[in-house]
């Protein structure tokens, strides 16, 4: 597979079938989309219930004789400092799944991205000073779009540049996942990065 580099009208990279021409599997990506979400929504919260508050367990009074409402312990619900009826737990909500399907899933949306022309890569993406303006004047064929740019290290340059813009997000190769590739519009790259990505998503 072949793509045009977009800063050159002659120069292609080339990419691995393999990789980058998977079909889209849109239940694979939702599995691990709802594995990638639920780590951030694991429930801390805890209460006791009745069984786990500290008191003693003998019956403050008998049951019949005294006028008062039969109770069986001062650890009931019904009591202040008692436990607490329904009451919530630890939860976690964590769905595992491997490196493999992971793997694959960013294979997929890789390749979805290229049939659909929303991947661009540039030979080299630089910008000589940090100037909103001349970062704009690179991304100008889509700027009304929302853009994720994703370079193989950090670029001072490119970051203090893009900072200003709302729909742009600058980021890491290692920091891309399922869920950020698919929150934006386009994604812009350049060739060494790509490559790099290609190199991390091989299975050997």
């Amino acid at each position: 597979m072949k793509l045009l580099l977009k800063d050159s009208k002659s120069d292609f990279i080339t990419l691995s079938n393999s990789i980058f021409g998977k079909s889209f599997n849109k239940k694979l990506i939702h599995q691990v989309l709802l594995s990638y979400i639920s780590v951030g929504k694991i429930g801390t919260k805890s209460q006791k219930s009745r069984s786990e508050v500290s008191g003693s367990g003998r019956k403050p009074w008998k049951q019949k004789g005294t006028g008062r409402a039969r109770v069986g312990s001062i650890r009931s619900p019904i009591w202040r400092s008692g436990g607490v009826t329904f009451a919530c737990k630890y939860k976690n909500n964590f769905k595992k799944i491997n490196k493999k399907m992971y793997k694959g899933s960013i294979k997929s949306i890789f390749s979805e991205l290229i049939r659909h022309n929303k991947l661009i890569v540039f030979k080299k993406f630089i910008i000589d000073y940090p100037k909103t303006k001349l970062f704009v004047k690179k991304i100008n064929f889509i700027i009304s779009n929302k853009i994720l740019l994703i370079l193989d290290r950090f670029d001072k340059n490119i970051f203090l540049s893009s900072r200003n813009l709302k729909k742009v997000l600058v980021i890491e190769d290692r920091f891309i996942n399922p869920l950020i590739l698919l929150s934006y519009d386009f994604i812009i790259t350049t060739s060494n990065t790509l490559k790099k990505i290609e190199k991390s998503l091989n299975d050997k």
